[in-house]
């Protein structure tokens, strides 16, 4: 609505890309928003991540809403092209995991916001707006704990590889590729899915700019991550 706080700056409903590989979620997400048509349209949807950036450079969204975990590319890296080739168009992560470690990197990546899908649609809508406002929305159910991982950060306590810039799963995950565990079987130490721990080893390696396991490897060891 023009009259709220935090609209869309043009005063029109603000236009959302939702890219998610899952067909229900997509109906769910569309139908959840009709009747809030007058704060938030769907311009265009998808469940082929790869086709965000063209579906948004032809649709033109203030905003898309990603998964975060997707089959062919990580909603991270989603984030990171729109980013790139698509800049007017804010990305927020929409997901099912309230984790502190996926919230930092998405915000590291570029992203506006990081929500979960628990959230109500006119909890939604109230994000959406205040994304279009310039402000970084993030889910109150992670609040708290960003703030303690904060304040453990400021206070020194890094987990190993933390000055490289790896999260704190990464630094778990590079240091199970150390011992020489198979993606499988981190997956399972771990208790996340084995596509999880691909789209970790595929941020480790662009944080240490090698292209596989063993330059990673090589790497962490020639830097002493791990002592």
């Amino acid at each position: 609505m023009a009259d709220r706080p935090g609209t869309n700056p043009s005063g029109n409903p603000i236009r959302l890309l939702l890219v998610d590989d899952h067909q229900m979620v997509l109906d769910g997400l569309t139908a959840m928003l009709r009747p809030y048509a007058e704060d938030a349209v769907v311009a265009a949807s998808t469940t082929d991540a790869r086709d965000a950036c063209r579906l948004a450079l032809e649709a033109e969204p203030d905003i898309a809403l990603v998964d975060v975990r997707m089959k062919e590319l990580s909603g991270l890296e989603v984030c990171a092209e729109l980013g790139r080739l698509v800049p007017a168009t804010k990305v927020v992560l929409l997901t099912v995991y309230d984790d502190e470690q996926y919230l930092f990197e998405a915000l590291r990546a570029g992203a506006s916001g990081y929500l979960t899908k628990q959230l109500t649609a006119e909890e939604l809508i109230e994000h959406l707006h205040r994304v279009c406002d310039g402000e970084i929305a993030i889910d109150p159910s992670l609040a708290g704990r960003v703030a303690l991982s904060a304040a453990r950060i400021q206070r020194g306590e890094f987990w190993p590889g933390a000055h490289l810039g790896l999260s704190q799963r990464e630094s778990e995950v590079l240091e199970l590729m150390v011992r020489g565990h198979s993606n499988r079987a981190i997956a399972g130490r771990l208790m996340l899915g084995e596509e999880t721990i691909k789209t970790h080893a595929r941020s480790i390696y662009r944080k240490f700019g090698v292209s596989d396991r063993s330059q990673a490897v090589a790497f962490a060891l020639r830097e002493g991550v791990f002592v």
